[in-house]
């Protein structure tokens, strides 16, 4: 069966940046399983996994804009150490902000005197990213996959709805 929308895809990957430094690496631990079209993946990794089949390896270099997205310098601000009352804050830790425009996340890059400086772009964003995939398995979403919009184990899906 050919990789395409509503497949369920069992494979390996490497992602490395330009500088060839591994990001991330499943060869050595379980597949990554999820069904195509749901949004789990980056949109050009998606995009190059679509008609290939179990037993494939492909290797795709993905541009931000297909990724995840240009750096916006917009996004990292000082705000006072106040706000992170009874925290002792390092650079690193990554908290949920809450912003004009919802929910965000943000990850500490500096601490200055009283200040904490916090970037709400995503790690990976204005980077060119290199994947190694080997496609594993693929087959259809069942019914129920598709409805909780994930991959379910043997077991069922561990909830209720």
């Amino acid at each position: 069966m050919k990789i395409a929308q509503n497949a369920v895809v069992k494979m390996h990957y490497a992602v490395l940046d330009d500088d060839e430094n591994t990001i991330d690496n499943t060869f050595d631990e379980e597949p990554l399983e999820f069904i195509i079209g749901t949004g789990f993946l980056i949109e050009g990794l998606e995009n190059a996994l679509i008609d290939k089949q179990a037993g494939d390896k492909v290797s795709v270099t993905v541009k931000p804009e297909e990724g995840y997205g240009e750096r916006n310098d917009n996004l990292t601000q000082a705000v006072p150490k106040s706000m992170f009352e009874g925290i002792d804050v390092e650079v690193g830790m990554q908290f949920r902000a809450t912003t004009d425009e919802g929910e965000q996340a943000v990850i500490v890059i500096g601490v200055e005197g009283e200040e904490v400086i916090v970037d709400g772009n995503h790690p990976l964003s204005g980077l060119t990213l290199h994947f190694d995939v080997e496609i594993l398995e693929v087959r259809e979403a069942t019914a129920d996959e598709l409805a909780h919009g994930h991959v379910h184990s043997p077991d069922g899906c561990g909830h209720d709805h």
